[in-house]
Parts: structure tokens; C-alpha cells; sequence
């Protein structure tokens, strides 16, 4: 059984920087593409980051990009997201996500990631 699991959220002022991680069980990781998407209250899901299967592709949405990194450690089924410069628009519940499939390619939508994280709040205080 697949299980992703974040950590690493929290309060922080704005300006300020957290990193995210998500450990990833019960399955094979390191060929499939990963992501993080957000949650903000009363708005949809949106796409922040995507990674191909080795790290060495990567896409963001243009609202992080320049002030997110995402990374990936394979060796210890490890999903990262470095996230500097936060603003208080980046508050939102933040999830893992991976795919069932394999892919070489960074996947920025949704609909194409089939195993979730519970999530991990984020606030930004102004």
C-alpha cells in the first residue's frame, strides 16, 4: 500500500523559509515523476512543482518560481520542497503527489498523479 506522508509545515513570517519533505512507502519510487500541488481555503488545488524520476527535470508554477526548489532523494524515497522568500499567498495545505506509472517527464497535472499525502499546513503571516 502506497503511503506518502509530509512534514514540515508550519508558521512563518513572511520572507521567511521552510522546507518540505515527503516519505514515500510501499512502492517503487524512483522511476516515477512526482509533484506538490496547494490548497488554499475556499480555492482549488493548484500545481506548484513538478519532478521527473531522477531530478534532473523540473517545472514550476509561475507564482513559485525563483523561490521554491524542488528535490528528490531516491535513495531514501524522499520528496523535497525548499520554499524561500514565502509571501502570504503561499498559505495553503500542501500535499505530495505521485504517479502509478513510470515516466521520464516532470507532469504538471493533476489528474495524472494517483497516490496523495494527507498534507501539511502552511501559514505566512504578513
Amino acid at each position: 500500500q502506497v503511503q506518502l506522508v509530509e512534514s514540515g509545515g508550519g508558521l512563518v513570517q513572511a520572507g521567511g523559509s521552510l522546507r518540505l519533505s515527503c516519505a514515500a512507502s510501499g512502492g517503487t519510487f524512483n522511476n516515477k515523476p512526482m509533484a506538490w500541488f496547494r490548497q488554499a481555503p475556499g480555492k482549488v488545488r493548484e500545481f506548484v512543482a513538478a519532478i521527473n524520476w531522477n531530478g534532473g527535470t523540473t517545472v514550476y508554477a509561475d507564482s513559485v518560481k525563483g523561490r521554491f526548489n524542488i528535490s528528490r532523494d531516491n535513495a531514501q524515497n524522499t520528496l523535497y520542497l525548499q520554499m524561500n522568500d514565502l509571501k502570504p499567498e503561499d498559505t495553503a495545505v500542501y500535499s505530495c503527489a505521485s504517479r502509478r506509472l513510470t515516466s521520464t517527464l516532470a507532469i504538471k497535472g493533476e489528474s495524472r498523479y494517483n497516490y496523495w499525502g494527507q498534507g501539511t499546513q502552511v501559514t505566512v503571516s504578513s
